[in-house]
């Protein structure tokens, strides 16, 4: 009865990462703005920038607000801010509002990671941590590989890409209150609550710093493959936008994979060991990828760098809460503050490809993001 009522707990908690995924639409999403409104990659890129940015302005402040209104409202809090922009691109579909969209959907999405990812610690303990947080993150990979199948579908079936907001909004709609109606028990804060200061201060310890960087690569990585795959896809095999918008939802079907295996081989392996050889592998494909024309073999690598990738946020992520519990809330606000890495590296990498006009040349960005990764993977035995 104790393992169902748990469970009974744990299961909208982990819906919740579903709703996480909502915001990787914004890959396939800077594409289709891209060729609506002729574009170019620096300028349509700010559309990630407009989504990861509040990552770096809103993670700490969220942390905080968690201290004093709790975890489980602040997902109630984030989740309305999610469905609110998916209304916006069915009243009105300009650039401008598609960047308010974003921005909104940015919003929501830091308040949601930062808030969640403690939030879970409250229905599930111990050694189950980190392959609980990788469960979150294979939900959250479905969703995300979902969106550019939809996107895809709305367009060439119903003529309108943009049909996929009203359904990711009754979805979210629907995640709200199912979590709104669960009880889910939270110690009360006690004594000081932190300042920003002190939250900061968290980076003088050398584990945690190193540990902050490195979401801020994995993040880069993740968004800067999900907005360029399609564009790299475009310039090495010749494919329209439509067609080459799938080879992201390979990757975030091999991310799903990659996420389900994970979760299972974490509760057997050294979490420093699997963060090892996945990064060996995703340097491989990257490497691999940047010389080959071929669009089977370019599909094989982006499945590589999909699987590799796929559980290194939630190794990085459950080793920094691990590392200080009782300031698991502060540091959940600094981790996820590293989620800005998804604004400034996909900004980076328009700028590199619009100078050597080669998609190959942000994809060096993401090999250097990578050895950074490898080299925290080696490190993680001093923490």
């Amino acid at each position: 009865m104790k393992q169902e009522t748990s469970m009974s707990k744990a299961l909208p908690v982990l819906f919740g990462f579903f709703i996480m995924g909502f915001v990787d639409v914004v890959g396939i999403a800077t594409n289709y703005v891209k060729s609506d409104f002729g574009l170019t990659d620096s300028v349509a890129n700010l559309l990630p920038m407009m989504v990861f940015l509040w990552f770096f302005v809103l993670s700490i402040p969220t942390g905080l607000l968690m201290n004093k209104i709790g975890r489980k409202k602040t997902v109630v809090v984030s989740m309305v801010f999610t469905f609110v922009a998916m209304l916006i691109p069915l009243l009105a579909y300009t650039f401008t509002t598609m960047l308010v969209t974003f921005a909104l959907l940015g919003i929501g999405n830091t308040i949601l990671q930062v808030s969640l990812n403690p939030l879970l610690t409250n229905v599930v303990k111990g050694d189950r941590l980190t392959s609980s947080l990788t469960w979150g993150q294979f939900i959250k990979a479905i969703a995300s590989f979902l969106g550019p199948i939809i996107a895809g579908f709305a367009l060439t079936s119903l003529g309108n890409w943009k049909l996929l907001f009203p359904i990711f909004a009754v979805v979210t709609l629907l995640s709200t209150v199912w979590l709104y109606m669960t009880t889910i028990e939270e110690a009360p804060i006690t004594g000081k609550t932190s300042s920003f200061i002190e939250c900061f201060s968290l980076l003088g310890d050398k584990v945690i710093l190193l540990l902050f960087l490195g979401i801020l690569m994995v993040v880069g990585v993740d968004v800067g493959l999900n907005t360029t795959i399609p564009k790299f896809l475009m310039e090495r095999c010749g494919l329209l936008i439509d067609k080459a918008g799938l080879g992201t939802s390979l990757y975030f079907i091999a991310r799903t994979t990659g996420a389900f295996v994970g979760a299972i081989l974490l509760m057997k392996f050294s979490p420093r060991k699997f963060f090892i050889i996945s990064m060996f592998v995703a340097i491989a494909a990257i490497i691999v990828a940047l010389f080959m024309s071929n669009l089977i073999a370019l599909l094989a690598m982006i499945f590589l760098l999909g699987f590799a990738v796929a559980n290194v946020f939630s190794i990085v992520f459950s080793a920094a809460l691990q590392r200080k519990p009782e300031r698991a809330n502060e540091i959940s606000g600094l981790m996820i503050m590293g989620v800005s890495g998804g604004a400034l590296f996909p900004w980076l990498m328009g700028v590199v490809s619009d100078s050597y006009q080669s998609q190959g040349a942000a994809f060096v960005v993401l090999l250097g993001l990578l050895c950074y990764l490898l080299f925290l993977a080696f490190s993680m035995k001093k923490a």
